[in-house]
């Protein structure tokens, strides 16, 4: 038994729902002139809560206060939510141990917050000869990392890209805040 839906004037016409009350209790299909009826006598709004269920679900609430719920709940659910942002950290082929020592606990602290790091080692002039120079230092920036028993995971091993070469690292799931 299919409700059968008519168009009248561009409106579709619904001649029964399955209706739910306030209170959250189910009463059966009941014409849908009847379920605007009880609606009305509540003070409370009808919704249509399942479109495509035969026949449609319509449940009698306050619209107002149930949109405003939704937004609370989405609202919520966003401030729970935590953002992982990329930082990058620009080197040299020729950096040296000290400024190495130094940007590496850049990376710790980064992800340390949870944040994705993204090491590139910069190319200029005649170093591009030599890209074994860079991947060699992005080489010892993980042994730091390690060395440092900071929890990280190799997302993206070192890369050419143009003048540049690069890796990315994202912080081990124990260390997340």
């Amino acid at each position: 038994m299919a409700a059968k839906k008519q168009r009248i004037n561009n409106q579709i016409r619904i001649p029964e729902v399955r209706l739910i009350d306030e209170l959250g209790e189910q009463r059966g299909v009941v014409p849908t002139q009847e379920a605007l009826r009880i609606a009305m006598e509540a003070g409370l709004d009808l919704v249509e809560v399942a479109p495509n269920a035969n026949p449609p679900v319509c449940k009698i609430l306050d619209f107002g206060k149930f949109k405003y719920e939704q937004e609370k709940k989405l609202r919520e659910a966003r401030k729970n939510q935590t953002q992982i942002k990329l930082k990058e950290i620009r080197m040299q082929p020729k950096i040296e141990k000290h400024d190495l020592e130094f940007k590496t606990k850049h990376i710790t602290d980064f992800l340390a917050e949870g944040n994705k790091v993204k090491v590139t080692i910069r190319f200029r002039g005649r170093e591009l000869a030599h890209t074994e120079l860079g991947r060699a230092v992005l080489e010892r920036v993980l042994e730091m990392l390690t060395a440092n028993e900071v929890g990280y995971n190799l997302d993206r091993s070192p890369l050419m890209e143009g003048r540049f070469m690069s890796m990315i690292i994202s912080p081990a799931k124990s260390s997340k805040k």
